[in-house]
C-alpha cells in the first residue's frame, strides 16, 4: 500500500491540487452542520484534525485526520462536525 507520508495542510493540498481540485481551508466549530444539499461540481472533503460526518445516500461516514470523501456534482448530501473538537477541512471542487 502506498503512503502519502505526513499528514499536514500543504502535502493534502498539493496533492488534491495535483489531481485537478481547487482547494479551500476551512475551520468549523463544534455543534457546526450543514443540511441536505448539493454542488455543481465534483468535489472532495478532506479532514486534518477533528471529525467530520459526511451522509449521503449511501448513508454516513465519520472522517478522522487523513480521511476524505467523494461527492460528485449533484449529490445530495449534509455534514456535520462531531464531538468538541473544532475541524480543519480541505475542502476540493472541480470545475467541469
Amino acid at each position: 500500500m502506498a503512503r502519502d507520508g505526513v499528514l499536514s495542510e500543504a502535502a493534502l493540498r498539493a496533492k488534491l491540487e495535483g489531481l485537478g481540485y481547487t482547494v479551500s481551508c476551512y475551520l468549523y466549530h463544534p455543534g457546526t452542520s450543514f443540511p441536505d444539499h448539493t454542488h455543481e461540481m465534483d468535489k472532495i472533503d478532506a479532514v486534518l484534525s477533528g471529525t467530520l460526518r459526511i451522509t449521503t445516500a449511501e448513508g454516513a461516514v465519520d472522517l478522522g485526520p487523513g480521511d476524505s470523501v467523494y461527492v460528485p456534482a449533484g449529490a445530495v448530501h449534509s455534514a456535520k462536525v462531531i464531538g468538541n473538537t473544532p475541524v480543519l477541512s480541505l475542502d476540493a471542487v472541480k470545475v467541469r
